[in-house]
């Protein structure tokens, strides 16, 4: 019998948009021989599946569960693939932790932590060889002194960004103060991002971003690094997801000694935050001292074929298949631990 899959995307977000890319690609690869597989959108007025003939069916909330023709299926496995809340940020793992549900991603804590920048880097703080760029987190409260404690606590140039967004959705590079108050403005202002902002100071380098995963055999497997080279100011939302505006180098061509002391650091990260699953870890090397700085950690990465986990996938040398075959199986056999089984 083929193990029953919820393929969980959508969201609440602009981000959802990427979420049905990155779910359609999954669901290509997925193993159909062993896999029977649900893709089910969460959207804010409706959970619900479709099926080959285009005919609507509404998830049952209580148990998360389908009627079909008569007959209820159950899943064995969700496998979130949303980006943005309520799939990144603990919300749909609580509830699935409440309904006995296994699922793929980090744990709700670890979800809800790492969607908080700024949180996440206080947490990180103290890991060997890893640096972390000067910031100030700004609370609702602080909007109307905000400029002045940035005025008065960094140096130029900063960015500014949404402390619980994605996809560089409100960030902002600034170069001179008079850009700054817009800059706070649109960070403040971004949909669905709990009214935070976190301004950083510039730190002047490459920028790589790598995945890391926990296989079936329980070791930490980091994957190939990306280099992310763009004509934009920095990696934002239209250089994510515009063609031709970032070339995207993978394996990124580094020294043996960047590739040891990066994946030792991103092992240490997915550890001190108890991560779960496939995570992807952006960071730069300073461009004059080599020094690892910590950018941001994505515990639902994108995964389309121009993802960078799938780009890392395929230099790794391994196929999409397998590797979702192991994401898989690795959360199943976690939840049968748990539960004593």
């Amino acid at each position: 019998m083929r193990t029953k899959i919820a393929l969980i995307t959508g969201g609440y977000t602009e981000e959802a948009a990427v979420s049905f890319k990155s779910s359609a690609f999954v669901h290509a690869k997925l193993d159909a021989e062993r896999y029977e597989v649900y893709p089910i959108s969460i959207m804010r007025d409706q959970w619900f599946y479709v099926n080959d003939a285009g005919v609507k069916f509404d998830i049952n909330r209580h148990n998360f569960s389908l009627v079909i023709d008569g007959h209820q299926i159950t899943f064995d496995l969700a496998f979130i693939v949303l980006h943005g809340s309520p799939g990144e940020d603990g919300r749909l793992q609580g509830y699935f932790d409440m309904i006995g549900l296994p699922y793929t991603s980090c744990d709700a804590l670890t979800s809800a932590l790492t969607m908080n920048k700024g949180y996440t880097k206080a947490v990180l703080a103290g890991i060997v060889d890893m640096h972390l760029a000067d910031s100030v987190l700004l609370f609702s409260g602080d909007r109307h002194t905000a400029a002045q404690q940035v005025k008065e606590r960094l140096s130029l140039p900063f960015f500014v960004k949404p402390n619980a967004g994605g996809s560089s959705i409100g960030m902002t590079k600034v170069k001179t103060l008079d850009e700054l108050d817009s800059a706070i403005a649109k960070a403040y202002d971004a949909a669905h991002t709990g009214q935070q902002v976190l301004v950083e100071e510039f730190i002047e380098g490459r920028e790589f971003s790598r995945g890391i995963f926990r296989n079936t055999d329980g070791d930490l497997v980091v994957l190939p690094a990306t280099e992310v080279i763009t004509t934009r100011e920095f990696f934002d939302y239209e250089a994510k997801y515009i063609p031709g505006l970032t070339d995207e180098i993978t394996p990124a061509d580094i020294t043996e000694e960047q590739n040891v002391l990066s994946a030792r650091i991103i092992k240490d990260v997915y550890r001190k935050l108890n991560c779960r699953g496939m995570v992807r870890v952006d960071f730069f090397l300073q461009k004059e001292t080599g020094r690892f700085y910590f950018i941001e950690i994505n515990t639902t990465p994108g995964q389309t074929a121009q993802s960078f986990i799938p780009q890392q996938v395929r230099a790794f040398g391994m196929t999409e298949t397998a590797f979702y075959t192991q994401i898989i199986d690795s959360a199943l056999q976690a939840a049968k631990t748990n539960s004593g089984e």
